[in-house]
């Protein structure tokens, strides 16, 4: 800390010096005047703008260039008109074309984005971070998405009821949309004020050109929109949509001899509700009634040695629509490598894989459930006129049993108890939108039994955070602080203090003690930042962030670690203007720090990185990250911290022009300590083939190779002192991920994903750690020769002896792995009317454990295209009521 704070007062003198050479440059906001059509008969939605409601009002053009070369006049032209009635806001555009015969066209599912398309975003709260936005392609594909946090979050997921459609001709093509205001959220007022703003995206140039002229070192997206004015006596639509939707699922699967709940095959017909309430123009109720989420597509395999919690991201619709007002991550920043994850909200905890498992005696047969079911759901969101930000999200989750066969003889045991899930988020914008505060609160309350009591009974988080930014948006200070209760058992409460996330039992942390009388922990976290973000070539964060040993989250958010206070800084410089090769090229330094709270200096980091794209389109990455200070306080699950020795390590990405038939990608990393203790390479290859408009073919094989001199295997109890057991561990990881997008029109697509995935991992070289704070690599460890180590083929298994004197002191099981997995979905969907869909699945998978002597492609071979798989044949129809 004493080092890092004088470089922070540095970098904020040295950026105040920039920010006042740089010219306060004020681009004048445009208004257009749209008008209503008042009794005359509403646009027909054709793709032709021909009807009489469009002689209204006039064209209006001049868009200005965005990117490759800002504030340059645009390859083509581009007009709009916009009119209203009391039901719908209308809109068209004429993209002019003087090629129109090479207009592309391509197809893609909704949102797809892709080919020449035109865009509209709306922000009718005029709070100037929020937006709506409408885009439609040249070949008829329909892009919707609600922006927030001033056009840094883009909610795809969000999927609007609305009209469109495109037409081609010999000038270039044009584009009709009706957008229900139902859809739209505003206030009351005589006359309405939103913020606006158009593009166009040229395919064949990469070009963007907007309407309303937005410097590539603005603020944000939405802040710099024009204005809409000319909407009179709006009265705001209250929405209300109901979902209802139908489920026929079959799962096969090969048999298991006298397992009577694997005989092969499995039916079962569902059902559910959706519903969407405008209790006000503003704020939105959203119901699901057990829902069912079987079209979404399957997590990628992964695996991790570290002992850690794999983070996935959300996938399912009802969670991720919205996200953004429940988000509420600790420690994002531009630095990023500060648990950039962690939230006090991670929807994946509703519904979860239950967390209990029966006790079961020999020859007993286990039917599991592989989720939580979720008996209802309901999120109160939306935003205010007046600048309130409002979410409030309650679920739950049912009991769930396993049912253990003993011979005929059934019985049920409690695997996850009834659940229920509450999060309310409250923010609040003043100082004309240059300034944000709000809160957070979140509750988990389970129903335990006394099989259920190594659980939390119940956990709560709170937490408050604030955004300040001034100079037009350039700078800005903001934070937040946190808190979280648990309360339990006395089993639950010591589970969770010796948990690889806390290790309140690490034998050298004098400043952590189990408890195990305790029945409830409270901890703290936070994180505090300034920067500057727009006005000129430069930018920079700076910040510190903190867990406290009690911090516990993961009942209803996420979080990896606690006991850590962390320091980092960022600096960035971009180029605004295309030169020489380049459209655009960034250069990048970060650096961090790490403490736990007995003041242990655990980590010092220095990156920099770079990032380009070239005048023919194709992109760059490369990064070099220097590590001198890595101590870990995990790494021997609870044994003394121990010194990591210095690493050296890389990234680098090589793109060609995506927008081609044909396009490539190349993604290396890898490290090596200066010692050679531990060392790791990967590389991908990336192929995308796209043969026709409605087709597209992409595969991404990937080869990562780890080898690690320290890999923990156990720590075991021996004449009277804990043994820290690791090994030399030669790991090979093997995947490839392939992909296919068949689009036969814009409402009708079929879409495939697979993945064979193998990790194998062979262990050598045993060692104990005996001096865990040595220089040297070669004195922290004493490793065991062919007189204390010997092998026992009958029980797969090391048996050790230490002092030689022919008796076996103690013995760990072969740690030898190889992981297999495949997974795959097949997809057809068709929106069959506007909100309405029927869904066809096909999902086929199959995991287990390969010999780890095999060469990885027999491991694949044996485990997947040598064994049946199991399946699932699904059919869902969904149709969407609009009241």
């Amino acid at each position: 800390m004493k080092v890092t704070t004088p470089l922070v007062l540095i970098f904020f003198l040295f950026f105040q010096s920039i920010n006042a050479q740089e010219p306060d440059l004020k681009i004048p906001k445009r208004i257009y005047t749209t008008k209503s059509i008042g009794q005359a008969k509403a646009p027909v939605i054709d793709g032709i703008i021909d009807d009489a409601s469009w002689d209204l009002v006039e064209w209006n053009s001049d868009y200005t260039e965005y990117s490759p070369d800002e504030n340059t006049a645009p390859s083509q032209e581009t007009k709009f008109k916009i009119v209203y009635d009391q039901k719908h806001l209308y809109i068209g555009i004429r993209a002019i074309d003087k090629a129109a015969d090479s207009i592309v066209k391509r197809l893609s599912r909704r949102d797809g984005f892709e080919g020449d398309w035109v865009e509209i975003n709306i922000d009718s709260y005029h709070d100037l971070r929020t937006a709506f936005s409408f885009t439609m392609t040249a070949a008829g594909v329909k892009g919707d998405e609600l922006a927030s946090d001033n056009g840094n979050n883009w909610d795809e997921s969000w999927n609007p009821i609305w009209f469109a459609k495109t037409s081609v001709d010999d000038e270039g093509y044009s584009v009709e949309m009706k957008i229900p205001l139902s859809q739209l959220r505003f206030g009351k007022s005589k006359e309405q004020i939103w913020g606006l703003q158009l593009q166009r995206y040229f395919f064949r140039k990469n070009e963007r050109s907007l309407w309303q002229r937005v410097p590539r070192d603005a603020p944000g997206w939405i802040s710099e929109f024009g204005e809409l004015h000319g909407l009179i006596d709006l009265e705001p639509q209250k929405q209300l949509e109901i979902q209802p939707f139908g489920l026929a699922k079959l799962d096969t699967y090969p048999k298991e001899d006298g397992n009577p709940f694997r005989d092969g095959s499995d039916f079962k017909l569902n059902g559910g509700l959706d519903a969407k309430i405008g209790i006000t123009n503003d704020l939105t109720l959203d119901l699901t009634v057990n829902p069912d989420f079987g079209q979404v597509e399957a997590d990628p395999a992964a695996i991790a040695l570290d002992g850690f919690e794999i983070f996935f991201n959300e996938q399912r619709p009802f969670f991720v629509e919205n996200n953004n007002i429940f988000n509420y991550q600790i420690s994002n920043s531009e630095a990023g490598d500060t648990f950039g994850s962690d939230n006090l909200f991670f929807s994946r905890r509703i519904g979860r894989s239950p967390q209990g498992y029966p006790d079961t005696e020999d020859g007993e047969f286990v039917n599991q459930p592989n989720n939580t079911s979720i008996l209802g759901a309901a999120k109160f969101s939306g935003k205010t006129k007046n600048g309130w930000s409002i979410g409030i999200l309650e679920s739950i989750t049912a009991n769930e049993y396993a049912t253990i066969d003993n011979n005929g003889n059934r019985r049920e045991e409690l695997v996850e108890p009834l659940t229920n899930y509450f999060l309310g988020r409250l923010q609040k914008d003043f100082n004309e939108r240059n300034t944000f505060v709000g809160g957070i609160f979140t509750a988990t309350n389970r129903n335990l039994t006394d099989n259920l009591q190594f659980l939390h009974k119940s956990a709560y988080t709170g937490g408050l955070d604030f955004k300040h930014q001034w100079s037009d948006r350039a700078w800005y200070v903001g934070g937040n602080v946190v808190f979280s209760r648990v309360e339990g058992s006395k089993e639950a409460i010591q589970s969770t203090q010796e948990s690889l996330r806390h290790l309140f039992g690490r034998v050298d942390a004098t400043h952590l003690e189990v408890d195990p009388n305790k029945t409830s922990l409270t901890g703290t976290g936070g994180n505090i930042q300034i920067g500057k973000q727009a006005k000129g070539h430069w930018r920079f964060e700076s910040g510190f962030t903190w867990r406290s040993p009690e911090l516990e989250l993961n009942d209803m958010g996420f979080q990896r670690q606690a006991d850590d206070l962390r320091h980092y800084t960022w600096v960035g410089y971009r180029t605004l203007k295309p030169f020489s090769v380049f459209r655009q090229l960034g250069l990048n330094y970060n650096h961090w720090s790490a403490w736990d709270f007995e003041s242990n200096h655990n980590l010092m980091q220095f990156n920099t990185n770079s990032w380009a794209q070239f005048k023919n389109n194709w992109r760059a990455n490369l990064g070099i990250t220097y590590l001198p200070t890595n101590q870990s306080t995990v790494q021997l699950r609870g044994g003394p911290r121990i010194k990591n020795s210095q690493i050296l390590s890389y990234f680098s990405r090589l793109g060609t022009d995506d927008r081609k038939k044909v396009s490539f990608s190349l993604r290396s990393n890898g490290g090596k300590t200066f010692d050679d203790s531990f060392s790791y390479f990967s590389l991908g290859v990336g192929v995308s083939y796209q043969p026709t408009n409605a087709l597209q073919v992409s595969i991404f094989p990937q080869y990562r190779i780890n080898d690690d001199k320290l890999q923990f295997v156990d720590n075991i109890e021996s004449n009277n002192q804990t043994n820290y057991v690791n090994g030399t561990i030669a790991q090979r990881t093997l995947s490839m991920s392939m992909r296919l997008n068949y689009t036969i029109n814009p409402n009708l697509t079929i879409q495939y994903y697979g993945e064979p995935f193998i990790s194998r991992g062979r262990y050598s070289e045993f060692k104990t750690v005996v001096s865990p704070q040595a220089n040297s690599f070669k004195d922290r460890i004493q490793l065991f020769n062919d007189n204390q180590i010997s092998f026992d083929t009958n029980d797969d298994s090391y048996l050790i002896d230490s002092n030689t004197d022919g008796t076996t002191d103690y013995q760990f099981g072969n740690p030898d792995f190889s992981y297999v997995q495949f997974r795959s979905n097949l997809v057809m969907r068709w929106e069959y009317i506007p909100g309405s869909e029927v869904f066809l699945v096909w999902s086929q998978g199959v995991s287990g454990n390969a010999d780890p002597n095999y060469k990885l492609f027999k491991g694949l071979d044996n485990q997947i295209l040598g064994e049946k798989k199991d399946n699932t044949f699904l059919i869902k129809v969904t149709y969407r009521f609009m009241l």
